[in-house]
């Protein structure tokens, strides 16, 4: 949940129905980095565990982070199923989801270098240099040597 007003019962009754063994209840928002029960439940996992999220935001603060949290899954042999988006990660199908989303994680990151890199150039063509300014003047740094 991203809120301690939320309601958690609409999605831990679909948890249950699922067939969840262990349901975690997070009431601390998913933008956070530090979510002790998203922790516990990770630390939990063995290979051929299933994680079984409501929504895929439940999970991940972004798509990157998602991403990331799905890869280390797969490499440790644990399924992924979200209910409301219906992806699961134990079929090929799901595995085909799960990749071009990877894909498209990986397509937008290199998108975002480009353009950095785009901007570094014309900034440098204009005559700017990177990096902050110099604490001392010359005549300072001069003095100082």
């Amino acid at each position: 949940m991203s809120t301690t007003d939320q309601d958690a019962a609409l999605q831990v009754d679909a948890l249950n129905t699922a067939g969840c063994y262990r349901v975690f209840v997070d009431t601390i928002s998913g933008s956070l980095d530090q979510r002790p029960e998203l922790t516990k439940l990770l630390d939990q996992l063995r290979p051929g565990d299933t994680l079984v999220v409501w929504r895929l935001d439940r999970l991940g603060r972004s798509i990157r982070h998602l991403i990331d949290q799905l890869a280390g899954l797969q490499d440790k042999g644990i399924g992924f199923k979200s209910l409301q988006e219906t992806i699961d990660t134990t079929s090929p199908g799901g595995r085909l989801v799960f990749h071009v989303f990877a894909a498209l994680a990986e397509f937008e990151r290199d998108l975002v270098r480009e353009r950095t890199n785009a901007g570094l150039a014309a900034a440098r063509a204009r005559g700017r240099t990177g990096g902050r300014p110099p604490r001392l003047s010359s005549q300072q740094a001069t003095a100082a040597r």
